[in-house]
Order: C-alpha cells, then structure tokens, then sequence
C-alpha cells in the first residue's frame, strides 16, 4: 500500500480526486460534495496519484456493489493512501474498517456536512475570492445538456429485497419551490432534459402533508402531479423515473398527453405473479397493472413504459416465472431490465423459504430477456417511418448518437442520426426514422 502524502502546502488550492459509484441519486449526492468543495476553492484531480486525498461515494445495495465499492476503496488506498469514503456503505462502517482500517473518516449516504467536515480535517481550504467561482448550477457530473433532479431521500415502502429505508432512512420530500428553483438554476446553464429522480418519486410529498412553499409569482404543492406541471413551464424535456403505480399517476399521464412532460415512465414493477409480489411486500395494487399499462395508453398513445424485475426471488415456482412471461407478453412494455436475485445483507427476503438454485436463476433470465428482446423490437418497428425529436449525445462527423423521448441516457437505447450538417452535443433536432433493430433507431436529420 502507497504511504499517504502531506496535507497540501500551505497557500496551493488542495486537490480532491472523487469517485462516484452506484445509482443517480448517489451522483446527487456526488454533485453536492463537489459543488460545495469547489466553491471553497478545491480543485478536482483527474486521478488519485496527484490528489491530496481521495473520496469514495460507496453503493451498499447489492453485494455485488459493496465488492465494486471495497475495489474502489483499495485502488484509492493504493494509489493516494489518504481516503475518505461515503454514501450506503458507509451505513455499515465496520467492514470498511475491517478491510481498510487506515481510512481517514467513514460517513453515511446524504451526509454532506460530515463528508466536507473530513475533507477540511484532512486537507485545509485554501481561500481565495478570486479564483472559488462555482457556477450558479452547482458542479455537475453528467453532460453539460442533461443533470438529474433529486426530489426526496429515502423511502417509507418496506420491500423484503431492498435495505434502502435502513440506509438512507424514511420518505424526506424536499419543498417544490426548492426543487423548483434547482431546476430553474438548470434550465439557465443550458441544461436540455431533467431526469427527475427519487426512491419512490410518486410519493413526492406525502411526508410533507403536501403543503405549498413559494416560487416565482404562486404557490405549488409539494404533490407530484403540481410539481410535475411547474416543471413543464421551463421548456426543456422533463422524464420521470421511478415512479410506483399509485392511482394519481394517471393525472401525470396526462400531462405526457398534453405534452408537458414527456411520455416516458420508468415504473418498477419488479414481477407480476400476486404470490411473488406479495413475498417482496410491494406497494400499490400491482395485480391489476396490465389493465393501468392500457389506460394510460388510452390516455397519452405516444407512452414508453420502462420497469424493472427480479427472476429467481425466492419461494419463486415455475408457475409464477411463466405467469411473469405471460404478463410481459400482455402488456409489452417498451424498454425492460432484469436482475438474477441477489441476497443483499440484512434485507428480509434473505430468511424466505424456497430459494432459487443459481442455473435456475440464469436459465429464467435468458428465457426473459429473449421475451422481451422480441417486444421491444416490435415496439421500436412502430416508429419506423415517424418524424422525431432527438436529443444528440455524441455528435460525430457523419453520424451522431442521440435519444428519443422514450429514451433515457445510460439504460435505454439511442438513436443513429445521420446528418449533413454538423450537430452538437444538447441539440434537439427531427429525425426520420428510417429502421430499427433489436434495441435503436437509425435515421437522418431532417
């Protein structure tokens, strides 16, 4: 292991070397690090050999991301020696501490004063009024054209698979006219789409008795669909992730209908079969969402309906997985991922008879993704022939990358857009579908 350097001489701005790991609400969190550092005149370093310290934002929900953490962890001790590290792991020091007792401090998810607290022990701010500029955004981590938008921490549902509630506790809305200037902040710096964020997005508010705060000339609730068209008057794409199926989603599907927002919901379902669902402790009355999926079609045609599921949970029978096929059959959803169920450490669903054997969890998952390749292609053949807006990604010399409305960056597909003239990175251009194939778009801008 690397010996740790000095803290920074004494006049130079100390530089920070950041690695953020696990979901977008985690890179939130990341962001609010970063801004508030900067702004107190660190600088960021591109790698942990030339940095003065290293912060490591930890992923705890599955075992397989605590072994990407603790990997991440041991390449900052290696290489720097001197480390600070935060996020879900840090809910659970102790097996950071058994690997790595050498750290300089632990803190747990959305603990940002405690994080800045280590970094100013570790590492002193150097000030300097003329150079601590952050733009008003704050500093972002994503592309310069999209940022996501975090609403609220924690959740109050109790699924026997997920620890989230024990480790970044109940439900804590944050008051619309906050969000609400965030996202305008965003909108100003030149930012295209809002990737609204939250464990439960559609229980936005509830802890907060729904109550109005202030925002430009009115009052909005703190309530999903009234945060939802506040968000729409900002003229950029706004997409929405993680939403429950809660019957007043239907109002918000609305709002995709008449525009708004974009016709793009990203719900996770997680399994169909009543007896599974149950087993996990999922909220809402998932039984009957084949019949909500078509509703909200009804509603606003143009819908994408992206989810997420687990195969191989356990207690979970053959019945159950070909009821499950049956299901995604029924209500061909548009984009689909799937995960082989993994015990994650002090989560219910561990002590749960019937456990799955790892060829049989393989073996469901190939049989599930083949499904739903063959309706995703059906889905994507129906926009062949269509006139689309794109939002461009990689701009290339000849063809560019880029998404559609029923897209989202990371997890969905991309579109191919052939172009003439030169396109940049945040530009919204028409495309004409010319084909598709498993999972993109190919077609010219026009």
């Amino acid at each position: 292991m690397a010996s740790a350097p000095d803290a920074p001489a004494t006049g130079t701005a100390p530089k920070i070397s950041f690695v953020s790991l696990g979901c977008p609400k985690a890179l939130v969190d990341s962001e609010r690090i970063i801004t508030k550092l900067r702004s107190e005149g660190y600088e960021l370093s591109k790698g942990h050999a030339g940095a003065d310290l290293v912060i490591v934002n930890t992923c705890g929900f599955l075992d397989s991301a605590k072994a990407e953490s603790l990997g991440a962890i041991g390449e900052a001790m290696a290489e720097n020696g001197r480390v600070i590290v935060t996020g879900c792991m840090g809910a659970e020091p102790e097996q950071i501490r058994e690997r790595f007792p050498n750290v300089l401090a632990i803190t747990g998810p959305q603990a940002y004063e405690s994080v800045v607290g280590a970094v100013h022990e570790a590492a002193p701010p150097v000030h300097d009024p003329f150079l601590d500029l952050v733009p008003e955004q704050g500093i972002k981590l994503t592309p310069r054209h999209y940022a996501y938008l975090k609403i609220s921490e924690g959740c109050n549902n109790r699924c026997t698979f997920c620890i989230i509630p024990k480790l970044r506790g109940d439900l804590v809305s944050r008051p619309a006219g906050d969000v609400l200037r965030e996202a305008e902040k965003l909108a100003r710096a030149g930012v295209k789409e809002l990737l609204v964020i939250s464990q439960d997005t559609s229980a936005y508010g509830v802890d907060l008795k729904y109550a109005a705060s202030p925002w430009r000339d009115r009052e909005v609730r703190a309530r999903f669909f009234d945060l939802s068209e506040a968000l729409s008057e900002l003229g950029i794409w706004v997409r929405l992730h993680y939403v429950y199926p809660y019957p007043h989603v239907d109002e918000v599907v609305g709002l995709m209908a008449e525009g708004k927002v974009l016709p793009y919901i990203d719900i996770p379902f997680q399994h169909a079969s009543p007896g599974v669902l149950k087993a996990m402790r999922r909220p809402a009355h998932q039984e009957k969402t084949a019949e909500r999926i078509r509703r909200w079609r009804e509603i606003c045609p143009d819908l994408a309906v992206r989810s997420t599921f687990i195969v191989g949970f356990p207690g979970e029978t053959e019945e159950d997985f070909a009821f499950l096929l049956d299901w995604l059959r029924e209500a061909r959803l548009d984009r689909v991922g799937c995960f082989r169920f993994e015990p994650v450490a002090g989560a219910p669903a561990n002590d749960l008879a019937g456990a799955v054997r790892q060829e049989v969890k393989d073996e469901r998952w190939h049989r599930f993704m083949q499904v739903q390749q063959d309706i995703s292609a059906a889905r994507l053949k129906t926009r062949v022939g269509r006139r689309i807006p794109v939002i461009i990604d990689e701009p290339g010399p000849t063809v560019s990358k880029g998404r559609s409305k029923w897209d989202a960056p990371e997890i969905d597909g991309s579109v191919y857009v052939a172009s003439r003239r030169p396109l940049r990175a945040g530009d919204i251009v028409t495309v004409r579908v010319e084909r598709s194939d498993a999972y993109d778009l190919h077609g010219t801008a026009v």
